[in-house]
């Protein structure tokens, strides 16, 4: 037989466990919106698609959302923690100031929501003090991806995801101090070849632009300060001389962790530390798509799922990452990037060539790749 249960402890425990919040709308059987908060919405199958929240059996706005013929469940993002607590209070005009728009079966889908599920009900059962509601899903969709509102412990809050782009930090204003001892040699490199040349330092899990030279016709897509995540194959150089604790977390940085892609990964890594830099290849078009995800993450949530498509987007570039030229062959290539030796303690880096010409002969890269690494040195 189970003991009694504090109510008070019930709370407290349960209460270290985070939850979403939602707001569960319908036009009742008067024609009138509706609408209550949850906080234990779940989905519960695929096959079919179903869904689950656990209003209180002496909610009235529940009372009324059952009158409906559909429900919407309408998932809050971070910022609408005032239309939580709205529609947590009781009252007859939570909709009031509240643009909204109907859903297929005419359940109001809110305004700024981050998605929604409309959904007729298959089945309500009593549990306990709670009524169990499974919703068919009709239709749904993500109307803004954004971090969604949480609740955890009595007080409203915001998932803070694990970033791929690290912070600003001392290391960072150290690499900067470094690369401008390179500036009159980066500057007077771009001017010769007719190229844009930078400084990467890597921060972190990052390699940030901190220095520029931009004297190529063609167009330096990334701004002074701009961050790359180190996914593999990129960052190869910089992981030239870590230890292997560290080469082991960059390896499985990659979206792809087969053995096969983490033995091709680290083959790239083996050849670049014989010879000291690396090159890509890639197309404009693969290239610019690659770019506009990396813009487009940069001034995004930085979710998982915008994660997922940088990961996705760098392995596209992964079989155009390589370091053997062949003697008579012409190239376009996208960048040549050249291992700096830096101070002890200091942030690795290196030097990169962009806006390079198309067709560049074998013999041509291999004028730049040394006058890289004359500054490199």
């Amino acid at each position: 037989m189970s003991r009694d249960i504090d109510p008070a402890v019930f709370r407290e425990t349960l209460g270290h466990y985070p939850t979403g919040v939602a707001v569960v709308t319908a036009i009742a059987d008067e024609g009138s919106p509706v609408g209550m908060i949850v906080g234990t919405f779940s989905s519960v199958s695929m096959d079919p698609p179903l869904i689950a929240f656990y209003p209180m059996s002496t909610s009235r706005s529940f009372a009324q959302v059952r009158t409906a013929k559909a429900f919407c469940v309408n998932v809050l993002a971070s910022d609408q923690e005032p239309f939580c607590r709205k529609f947590a209070t009781s009252g007859e005009n939570k909709f009031d100031g509240v643009d909204w728009k109907p859903a297929p079966l005419g359940s109001p889908i809110l305004d700024g929501a981050v998605s929604w599920i409309e959904c007729t009900f298959e089945d309500v059962r009593e549990a306990g003090d709670h009524f169990i509601v499974l919703g068919r899903v009709e239709d749904l969709a993500v109307e803004r991806s954004t971090l969604p509102l949480l609740f955890f412990q009595g007080g409203y809050g915001k998932f803070s995801p694990g970033s791929f782009i690290a912070a600003p930090d001392p290391e960072l204003i150290q690499a900067a101090q470094g690369a401008e001892t390179m500036r009159s040699q980066v500057e007077e490199l771009s001017v010769r070849f007719g190229v844009n040349c930078s400084v990467l330092a890597r921060i972190g899990w990052d390699a940030v632009q901190v220095l520029a030279a931009n004297h190529s016709p063609i167009d330096e897509p990334f701004p002074l300060g701009h961050r790359q995540p180190l996914i593999p194959p990129f960052g190869a150089v910089f992981m030239a001389s870590s230890p292997d604790s560290a080469i082991d977390e960059w390896l499985g940085r990659a979206p792809d962790l087969s053995d096969a892609r983490r033995e091709i990964n680290r083959a790239q890594l083996d050849r670049v530390r014989e010879c000291g830099y690396s090159l890509l290849a890639a197309g404009p078009e693969m290239l610019e798509r690659h770019q506009a995800v990396l813009s487009a993450f940069e001034q995004s949530d930085r979710l998982p799922r915008h994660q997922r498509v940088v990961q996705q987007v760098t392995l596209e570039l992964a079989d155009f990452f390589f370091t053997d030229l062949v003697a008579g062959e012409r190239y376009s290539l996208a960048n040549i990037v050249v291992l700096v030796a830096v101070g002890e303690g200091m942030s690795p880096m290196a030097v990169r060539m962009t806006g390079l010409p198309h067709g560049m002969s074998a013999e041509e890269i291999e004028s730049c790749i040394d006058a890289l690494k004359g500054i490199a040195a």
